[in-house]
């Protein structure tokens, strides 16, 4: 009886607005032995969820694009749960839970481990909206989503098809609302509903669409396809820091370059980032560009896909250089002198970036202090490698410069000698200088003798980016 009236107060909310049951009929059941999917993979702070707002009599799912890669054998990154309990009665179930979000409220459920915390991110089923009144904005929009439906409306909410199927871990059942099972199975990405509307409704979702393609091979259903070019405008509208967040998980899906040709065949590259529109000029000019930025993605690719971590900082410092390093040789032809040129390059850069999508300040710092770096590689000789070497951001600054080097934009032999230089003792730093030296024919700067400090183990190429 105690139990009972628990649950029951838990349930209460008088504060939160429930729709009425969904008519949006009943989702197709698909058994352990159709569905194929590997317990194994599964999170088991995800189950736990799971299993503990069940306990305390609520429905909740595994769901999303969890359920999207479980189904393709993929062990997935995140998982999200969705119930039917509202924010407020999911924080009460779990002691490290916060609620975050206002225009979609959701709970974070934290579980601290070995490894990194987890963040298993909760949200309630929500309802739809067609008579919501001032939670949308007249161009379709929508400015508040704290309304609560069923299971059924929470699905026809969702996105895609592949991404509106839900998975109860206690069953091995996954309840599919859309189809989303079939279109995996013909690989064909569709929006539900009214793709217009529903781009209209969330323009980043246009963004996604082209992520979900190039990350899964999938490709775009003709009808989701079509409304994007015209639409592609409304992206103006969306709040500049998560436009930032969706670009940089695109860049960071580890098929970046198949989704950024994605972007320019939906047509929707133009005014996110400048550069891309540099990168996707096919003319003579441009192949400098387009070779430095295809090997820092693809090298950015390669590390995602071997479960390794990237700098966004150095990811966008690369994106942007060749942007930079053509106001930089303009600036120099103006007769400033070069380190105050590279300087005022950077500021024009990132002027001009702002003017479509804002890097975060953050990120910017580290852009400054790796392109800052790049004229120092060139000083090898007196105290300057010493000091280069004892930087904070040395390791990004050194995988630029070979990024530079291995387009030819730098002479490689250059990339050899730092990459001697940190793998060798005293004696042979002092060598390499040396062969510097009679190189140039010039004497080194005047150095004090320095004291000898045991030599740094070698950078490997990838490591920086991390």
């Amino acid at each position: 009886m105690i139990t009972k009236f628990i649950k029951r107060i838990l349930r209460r909310d008088p504060m939160v607005k429930h729709t009425q049951a969904n008519n949006t009929g009943a989702p197709k059941r698909i058994p352990k032995k159709a569905h194929r999917i590997d317990p194994h993979l599964l999170s088991k702070n995800a189950v736990k969820v799971t299993h503990t707002l069940q306990q305390a009599g609520y429905e909740a799912f595994i769901v999303g694009g969890a359920v999207r890669d479980l189904a393709l054998g993929i062990s997935p990154k995140d998982f999200d749960v969705a119930t039917n309990a509202t924010p407020d009665q999911v924080q009460r179930l779990f002691r490290k839970a916060r609620l975050i979000g206002r225009r979609f409220q959701i709970v974070h459920v934290t579980f601290f481990g070995k490894g990194h915390p987890e963040i298993i991110e909760v949200s309630t089923f929500r309802a739809l909206l067609d008579n919501a009144g001032d939670h949308v904005a007249e161009s379709g929009r929508i400015l508040r989503d704290n309304v609560w439906g069923s299971q059924g409306e929470d699905a026809a909410r969702r996105d895609f098809t592949i991404n509106a199927m839900y998975y109860d871990p206690s069953s091995e059942t996954v309840l599919d609302y859309h189809g989303g099972m079939a279109d995996m199975q013909k690989k064909t990405l569709r929006m539900i509903g009214d793709p217009a509307k529903r781009y209209r409704e969330d323009p980043v979702r246009m963004l996604r669409a082209v992520r979900f393609a190039a990350k899964t091979g999938f490709t775009l259903d003709g009808a989701t396809r079509a409304p994007i070019a015209k639409l592609g405008k409304l992206l103006n509208d969306v709040p500049s820091a998560r436009l930032f967040d969706e670009i940089l998980k695109l860049l960071m899906s580890g098929y970046s370059w198949a989704a950024i040709q994605g972007l320019k065949d939906a047509g929707l590259h133009h005014g996110l980032l400048p550069l891309l529109d540099h990168i996707l000029d096919t003319g003579a000019d441009s192949k400098g560009a387009n070779d430095f930025v295809k090997l820092a993605l693809a090298n950015t690719d390669e590390r995602i896909q071997s479960g390794k971590s990237v700098s966004a900082g150095f990811l966008f410092a690369t994106l942007l250089w060749p942007d930079l390093l053509k106001n930089w040789k303009a600036n120099s032809a103006k007769g400033m002198a070069n380190i105050p040129a590279l300087h005022d390059a950077m500021d024009d850069t990132i002027a001009t970036q702002s003017s479509g999508m804002t890097i975060q300040r953050r990120f910017e710092s580290d852009m400054r202090e790796i392109w800052s770096m790049q004229p120092r590689f060139e000083r090898r000789v007196g105290r300057y490698p010493y000091r280069l070497i004892e930087s904070p951001r040395f390791r990004a600054g050194y995988d630029f410069m070979l990024l530079r080097c291995a387009t030819g934009e730098l002479n490689p032999a250059i990339g050899q000698w730092w990459t001697d230089f940190i793998a060798t003792d005293v004696t042979g730093q002092d060598e390499l200088m040396a062969s510097v030296k009679n190189e140039s024919g010039n004497s080194p700067s005047p150095a004090k003798r320095r004291r000898r400090r045991k030599p740094k183990a070698a950078v490997p190429p990838e490591s920086a980016a991390s």
